[in-house]
């Protein structure tokens, strides 16, 4: 278990507007796709991680100041 992997992953979460939607719709999934590109979690994080309340990721990314955010290109007409 390497607490440092899990705060660059809540960081990259919370930054990049994409990644955070694709978490929100389908958090299981999206952890799956980020230990195939290297993330090492154990169970016991994903778990806590897909269980964390999905409002605090967007609440939390709107209180960050915007040269912070990584934003979507893509309009949500284009998905």
């Amino acid at each position: 278990m390497s607490q440092r992997t899990v705060q660059l992953l809540i960081g990259k979460i919370v930054t990049d507007e994409d990644l955070r939607r694709r978490f929100v719709e389908q958090p299981a999934a999206t952890l799956r796709t980020m230990c195939e590109l290297g993330f090492e979690l154990t169970e016991l994080e994903v778990d806590a991680l897909v269980r964390t309340d999905r409002s605090l990721w967007d609440a939390t990314a709107n209180r960050l100041h915007p040269n912070l955010q990584r934003c979507s290109l893509t309009r949500a007409s284009d998905q």
